[in-house]
């Protein structure tokens, strides 16, 4: 069985679906590996470490691809470059499906078996696959870094001969694995952190982790998760008391931090042009949600910039990325797991099952289809 690991084409992704430690792992299954040259260098990996674990170096994408029988990517690789792929060929990667039915159509025209990884099921088996988690980890972590460095302040309380510097305020909208890492790594930090979410389970996780739990608790708030764990989109009327519990309360913070994202829609939005022009000069919002188009009304994907009251909006692509060795490490693990579980150790040949549970969430096309019933509008 060939597995291929091409070169991200997008500008803004600087992860690599496969690591030098991954790699050795793939070749004990019996697997050939050709990596497209260059593949790893923005996440600090040099083509020497893959072949010195084992992988073929493959000069270009044409090259990559040919004779798969496995994609592993970051980003849902373009059909068209699947054309030289053996029929049936399986693809994993994140997928990004929503709104994109036609590309979902050439992959199904393609003949391939594409898999998302970010439709992997939250259970127990699962959590060591989980893409999402283990990415959301990391941007949490980021977000709090970069915050601190554009606040241009300390943030733990200073006691020094001069006088004393009061410790940042830090608030933290959206307490997902993204929110819970930001608290963590605040509060590490020396923070005051407060945080909000309309799961009511995530008040005790804030708490434990030394934070302070801020929402609007009626009925409606003990109602607000899925069975996947996932937040429910609220009602007009719970949106809008919670955003008036929270004005008052961005207008004291120096950071905000908004992670609030909802399976299959655009981001809630959690801050107002009015809240932003209601903190204090120097203050800093980082948005995690910009590239589903914000939590944040002024947020810019791709940009950071000042307001004219002097706020700081943080609006960057691909937070994982900006940590790229890190993410793609995690990364490469969740797929070497989940594709350990589609590999027949005997014959040593991918035979997935297709009424298994985790193939059945995450495969999207197969025998020329989209089969998700998510997109599947047959």
């Amino acid at each position: 069985m060939r597995i291929s690991i091409p070169a991200e084409t997008d500008s803004n992704e600087t992860r690599v679906a496969a690591t030098p430690e991954t790699v050795k792992k793939l070749k004990g299954l019996g697997a050939e590996i050709a990596i497209q040259a260059g593949a790893g260098l923005t996440s600090g990996i040099p083509d020497a470490d893959y072949a010195q674990a084992g992988a073929t170096i493959a000069p270009d994408a044409a090259s990559t691809y040919a004779g798969a029988d496995l994609v592993l990517a970051v980003r849902r690789p373009a059909a068209s470059a699947l054309s030289g792929v053996n029929k049936g060929a399986l693809v994993i990667s994140i997928m990004d499906p929503y709104g994109q039915d036609a590309a979902l159509k050439d992959l199904a025209t393609a003949g391939v078996s594409a898999f998302a990884m970010e439709f992997m099921p939250r259970i127990t088996r699962a959590q060591v696959m989980d893409v999402l988690s283990s990415q959301a980890n990391i941007a949490g972590y980021r977000a709090i870094v970069d915050a601190a460095a554009e606040y241009g302040r300390a943030l733990p309380m200073m006691m020094t001969a001069a006088g004393t510097v009061p410790a940042a305020k830090i608030f933290i909208m959206g307490v997902g694995v993204a929110g819970l890492q930001a608290i963590a790594t605040a509060r590490r930090m020396g923070a005051i952190v407060t945080a909000t979410d309309v799961r009511p389970a995530t008040k005790e996780q804030v708490e434990s982790l030394g934070a302070k739990f801020l929402a609007v608790e009626d009925e409606e708030f003990a109602q607000a998760q899925t069975a996947g764990g996932y937040a429910k989109e609220m009602s007009k009327d719970y949106q809008a008391k919670q955003a008036a519990l929270t004005a008052a309360h961005i207008a004291k913070q120096d950071i905000v931090i908004t992670t609030a994202l909802i399976p299959g829609r655009p981001a809630p939005r959690l801050i107002t042009a009015d809240m932003v022009h209601s903190m204090r000069p120097g203050s800093v919002i980082v948005d995690l949600a910009v590239e589903r188009g914000g939590n944040c009304e002024l947020a810019v994907p791709g940009q950071t910039f000042v307001t004219d009251n002097g706020v700081k909006i943080v609006g960057h692509l691909n937070v994982p990325g900006r940590l790229a060795a890190t993410a793609s490490s995690l990364y490469a693990r969740n797929l070497l797991a989940f594709m350990d579980t589609l590999v027949n150790k005997e014959t040593k040949s991918f035979a997935p099952n297709w009424d298994d549970e985790l193939v059945k969430a995450t495969l999207l096309t197969r025998d020329g289809a989209v089969v998700h019933p998510n997109f599947n509008k047959a």
